[in-house]
């Protein structure tokens, strides 16, 4: 290219920063002059409305949400949901803010803010620890497939959520939420209440206002039970839906990530933007002719209309009498829109399902923390699940406040997946999750879903890897929120979001927390 065309492509490119710095300086203007716009339950949408007519920019939406943060994680309620801040976020923000003024066709999520659980791998300054002191140095070299995917749809990672450590899997007394680098979440609609976990931090942020959405992970339950404990909308797709590259893992024949949102249409959106075939992770290449281009399309109020929805009621006899009311008040809603519940039906396998004990978990997590730590940095101090065992003995005071009973028996795994105990329960658990579970019921009883109370279908449709959406079914005497999930077949999630959204619709149980 020639000096002077060098030179003409400058004075271009100048002009049209100074045009857009001018631009943004008249939006800021023109926003002091106008009642703040306000965060507090407003959706994705209405938030690009209100940057599309002037109210906000992203850079004050970002604001708004960290004074939020400031007053209401670690003052206040102490929710202590957002474990960390992401230092650019305001200048992330601004970039939007810039770019819109040259670019305003953007897609939904551009410059949005959204708060992503800590065991999700973000490239910056920002620090992925799985809540574990042993990773509090542990900055990620590269973001996570999903990550990548919503930072090329536009939205700003406003920070990192605090979660159950280690996705729950360290020991069977640690309570949700808690992790020993970030300690107790709590649940925004009162502290006495159960945050759910393992991303509980997400959920409570999300239900809390701190972001405008959040993603969580799950292996079985870790998305739907913080969602309806919290009010929110959770979806747990069918694994290959999304990547899991780049995430801490539990185990990967039942890992998923998944978005967590006050609304279904919101919970949609991120959806959207993270599917992608990445060559990473296998999943997603074989189930690529599965996964939709655009879920928005299934967004419909009349969802419930002749659906055939089946209850297995076995998985209410630990609920109150409160609860399952109001788990009947949703059934007769459904039946008022038209659907055709069938109650009760029977899962076939869900009892020898609770009376087993499955080594597949333990087996999984040693093979793939093992592969995972293996490729961090030399300063991390832990490359080895037996590394990782070490470290909280020798950090005991701070990192083993509830034990470590299960990594330990992790560890006692041969860590070997071609043994004859892992491959039996592995198949133990496809058949009785999937032929003599799930499809067994469905099939027959030619079902579009089945519903259970908060997650309490979560650890069946985990092992199966079948996709599940939550979400609110109103709240008891007390306050508590209690939430309704709909569990399909593997690849079923247009049809979970037609019901999921009808419902929703029908109802609109989602409040705010009292904060």
């Amino acid at each position: 290219m020639s000096r002077k065309k060098k030179f003409a492509l400058a004075a271009a490119f100048t002009g049209a920063a100074a045009a857009a710095v001018t631009a943004g300086l008249f939006i800021r203007q023109e926003v002091a002059k106008r009642k703040p716009f306000s965060i507090e339950e407003a959706t994705i949408d209405e938030i690009q409305k209100a940057i599309r007519l002037g109210q906000t920019t992203s850079k004050e939406l970002v604001r708004q949400y960290l004074d939020r943060i400031q007053k209401l994680n670690q003052q206040g309620p102490f929710l202590n949901a957002v474990r960390e801040i992401n230092p650019e976020a305001i200048h992330e923000a601004e970039a939007c803010d810039v770019k819109r003024t040259v670019q305003p066709d953007v897609g939904p999520l551009f410059g949005i803010p959204i708060i992503v659980k800590d065991n999700i791998e973000t490239a910056g300054n920002m620090h992925t620890t799985a809540g574990s002191i042993a990773l509090k140095n542990h900055q990620a070299s590269q973001d996570a497939f999903i990550i990548k995917k919503l930072k090329a749809a536009g939205a700003i990672i406003i920070g990192k959520a605090n979660l159950t450590e280690f996705a729950n899997f360290i020991s069977d007394k640690m309570p949700n939420g808690y992790s020993s680098l970030g300690g107790q979440v709590l649940n925004p609609y009162g502290a006495a209440f159960d945050v759910g976990g393992s991303s509980s931090g997400t959920a409570s942020a999300v239900a809390a206002n701190l972001a405008a959405a959040g993603i969580g992970t799950e292996t079985s339950g870790s998305i739907l039970s913080p969602a309806s404990s919290n009010a929110l909308v959770g979806i747990k797709p069918t694994i290959g839906v999304l990547s899991r590259s780049g995430i801490i893992p539990l185990a990967h024949s039942q890992d998923t990530a998944g978005p967590m949102a006050r609304t279904v249409r919101d919970a949609v959106l991120l959806l959207n933007a993270m599917t992608g075939v990445d060559e990473d992770d296998e999943e997603t290449v074989w189930g690529r002719g599965d996964v939709q281009k655009d879920y928005r399309v299934y967004l419909k109020r009349n969802g419930l209309k002749n659906a055939r929805i089946g209850i297995d009621r076995h998985y209410l006899k630990d609920l109150s009498r409160e609860k399952v009311e109001l788990i009947n008040k949703a059934l007769k809603v459904m039946k008022e829109k038209g659907a055709h519940v069938i109650d009760p039906v029977i899962i076939p396998s869900s009892e020898t399902l609770e009376n087993r004990q499955s080594s597949v978990l333990y087996h999984e997590f040693k093979w793939d923390i093992n592969r995972y730590f293996g490729k961090l940095d030399q300063q991390i101090p832990v490359h080895s699940l037996a590394d990782l065992i070490t470290f909280n003995r020798e950090h005991a005071d701070k990192a083993l406040k509830y034990g470590q009973a299960v990594l330990e028996k992790s560890e006692q795994t041969s860590g070997d997946l071609g043994e004859r105990e892992y491959l039996i329960d592995r198949a133990d658990d496809l058949r009785l999750s999937r032929k003599e579970g799930l499809d067994a019921v469905i099939k027959a009883q030619h079902l579009d879903a089945l519903v259970f109370a908060n997650a309490q279908g979560c650890d069946i449709a985990a092992k199966a890897g079948y996709p599940s959406i939550t979400v609110p079914a109103g709240y008891t005497h007390d306050g508590e929120p209690v939430g309704i999930t709909f569990t399909g077949l593997a690849f079923s999630e247009p049809r979970l979001i037609e019901l999921a959204f009808a419902f929703e619709q029908a109802t609109k149980h989602r409040m705010a927390p009292g904060l």
